[in-house]
């Protein structure tokens, strides 16, 4: 791996747009963290991040807007995208170098409500974290969190801050979960250009109706609830 300078990994360290760390919600949440190691302390944000915001991914019918890190804050759930978002925010506020990956997956798991709402099985950009932990960048997904996976049957994905932690390829009982497609690879900043023309590629029968603002918040209710 090519080494990165102090200089160009500032990159990472710093508040954004949509990994708003300066966010008054997000600020009041990085006080509960307990000051450690970069380790201990990427661990501590995961597990935060991971279950204390279920997830939810008719949350897209908020727009560009849900894709901020205090998104999930705000609403108290999230999908991947500003799950990962939040992970990122408050490494970057506790000085550890986090970065957005972005992947296409095929998810095996999905309610048929969600199936028929984007008209695939193809979970275009599922958002992930990488963090740069001791020299070394660890990727992590606290997108699942512990009580949906195990309504789900599926074991939830823990994070030692030294192994890379993704999803899961088989359910606890052997049935398959997620596997990737394509990794499209990290960023900086949240690429939000790039996100939409791939859910305008991927989902136009549902991106249509967005535009059109035949979905509103209140049809959809979080998984846990399906």
């Amino acid at each position: 791996m090519t080494a990165i300078s102090k200089k160009d990994m500032q990159q990472y360290l710093c508040a954004t747009e949509y990994f708003d760390y300066d966010d008054p919600q997000i600020t009041s949440l990085f006080e509960q963290i307990k000051i450690g190691s970069p380790k201990a302390m990427a661990i501590e944000i995961y597990y935060l991040v991971r279950d204390n915001y279920l997830y939810n991914p008719y949350c897209f019918v908020d727009g560009i807007n849900s894709f901020r890190g205090s998104y999930c804050c705000e609403k108290n759930e999230g999908y991947c995208i500003p799950k990962a978002s939040l992970m990122i925010a408050l490494c970057r506020k506790a000085g550890i170098p986090a970065r957005l990956g972005l992947a296409d997956v095929k998810n095996h798991l999905a309610t048929p409500k969600l199936l028929e709402m984007l008209g695939t099985d193809i979970f275009s950009m599922h958002g992930y974290v990488e963090v740069c932990i001791e020299g070394k960048w660890v990727k992590a997904t606290p997108a699942f969190n512990r009580s949906l996976c195990e309504k789900m049957h599926s074991l939830p994905l823990e994070f030692n801050g030294e192994d890379d932690s993704i999803f899961q390829p088989f359910t606890e009982k052997g049935h398959k979960h997620m596997e990737y497609i394509t990794d499209w690879g990290t960023f900086a900043e949240l690429p939000v250009d790039f996100i939409m023309d791939n859910f305008n590629k991927h989902y136009p029968h549902f991106m249509g109706k967005l535009s059109n603002k035949e979905y509103s918040a209140d049809i959809a209710p979080a998984m846990e609830k399906e």
